[in-house]
């Protein structure tokens, strides 16, 4: 049977909600899966390195790169802005490949708009109180910046509505079983695999 093309798996949801946890262990399980490293202008955090868990920029140079149309979706938040590079992204599906985003709400819209095929997951809180404890738990935000991103949180949890699947992470290695099986269901979608089969029966006859 010929390569398939990728699937683009779009994990998005609030933020403290445990995209990157899930994303990595997701990973260990799943060898093949791809992550496209995203783009952005917060500070470095100290156990964080360039190139493996983002690409950081300057504004400046974020500017124009979003000038240049380098990148699939950007976003701006909390002051900050996040985006992922097209080529990478494009030539990987390509290849056929999965690719897997890890990205805010914002950012999935604009995927959705030039890849409505993507597979977009909403990863959810099992609770407004467990999120914001994960928050706190960083010790990474200030009092104003907790709130801030609660409030945008519930703003965004009224937005599952618009994505094919919604994950409760309540324990990561139920989250990643439930995300795995969503990937195996959509390879297995018609219209993914009708056109090789089409083939098939025309040349036989």
């Amino acid at each position: 049977m010929e390569k398939e093309r990728g699937l683009l798996i779009v994990l998005s949801g609030p933020s403290g909600v445990g995209k990157g946890t899930v994303r990595a262990a997701l990973q260990d399980k799943v060898k093949d899966l791809v992550y496209s490293i995203s783009a952005t202008t917060r500070e470095k955090r100290e156990d964080e390195v360039e190139g493996v868990h983002y690409f950081f920029k300057t504004k400046d140079e974020f500017l124009q790169m979003i000038e240049n149309d380098e990148f699939l979706e950007w976003a701006q938040f909390v002051g900050n802005y996040y985006g992922t590079p097209r080529a990478f992204v494009e030539e990987t599906l390509s290849k056929g490949k999965d690719v897997i985003l890890e990205i805010e709400v914002k950012g999935a819209f604009q995927v959705q708009e030039k890849f409505p095929e993507g597979i977009f997951i909403f990863l959810a809180p099992p609770n407004m109180t467990e999120l914001k404890n994960r928050i706190i738990h960083r010790g990474t935000e200030t009092e104003e910046s907790i709130h801030n991103r609660l409030n945008t949180a519930r703003e965004e949890i009224e937005m599952m509505e618009k994505y094919d699947y919604v994950v409760v992470n309540d324990e990561v290695d139920k989250a990643c079983e439930r995300i795995m099986a969503i990937i195996v269901a959509e390879h297995c979608k018609r219209e993914r695999i009708i056109q090789h089969y089409y083939k098939l029966i025309k040349e036989d006859l």
